[in-house]
């Protein structure tokens, strides 16, 4: 049996918390993304509002590519306003493990992602059950479904990963950076 003093014990203890990779922790969110998601992560995408699709790497050896965060952020613009709202990279990287779960080669088909404060307006006015605090105002939530994969079998994968809100719809998933929850 060896004893070391509490003097040696905190230096070990330093030493292990000054060598530990912080910024992929910050990065993820109830996800053990450096494990799950590798060294590089992409999106392809089509958003079905605007027609556009994007397939784009926006984070590779252990950083966030800027300019691939600012196409991802014109990507997921409120369609209705093209108002650009900077989009969580949490979310984008639930999103990009969704997808590798679910396929790595197949495409999202993006119903909703931002959502302008005059848009969400002008979806409570019609009726359309929009939370008036929904976190698409927040670039924290996006509407989606993948072709060729069941939107419950989307929602379930989603659940599992316990990082965010999960609603199951007819037509599409959403999943979002809050607490977690599901309807």
């Amino acid at each position: 049996f060896i004893m070391i003093s509490r003097r040696n014990f905190l230096k070990i203890v330093a030493a292990g918390v000054a060598a530990y990779p912080f910024n992929d922790v910050f990065a993820s969110n109830k996800l053990d993304l450096k494990t799950a998601l590798k060294t590089e992560r992409t999106l392809n995408m089509h958003n079905i509002h605007t027609g556009e699709t994007l397939d784009i790497k926006y984070y590779s050896s252990g950083k966030y590519d800027p300019d691939a965060l600012n196409e991802i952020n014109w990507f997921l613009r409120c369609h209705n306003t093209n108002e650009v709202y900077e989009i969580d990279v949490r979310l984008l990287d639930l999103l990009c493990k969704i997808k590798n779960d679910s396929g790595k080669n197949l495409q999202a088909q993006i119903i909703s992602g931002y959502r302008s404060p005059v848009h969400n307006e002008h979806l409570i006015s019609l009726g359309r059950r929009v939370s008036p605090n929904s976190l698409h105002l927040q670039g924290r939530a996006v509407d989606f479904t993948i072709s060729g994969i069941s939107n419950s079998r989307l929602a379930h994968i989603a659940r599992s990963l316990a990082a965010g809100g999960v609603g199951l719809y007819s037509r599409f998933v959403h999943i979002d950076t809050g607490r977690a929850r599901n309807w």
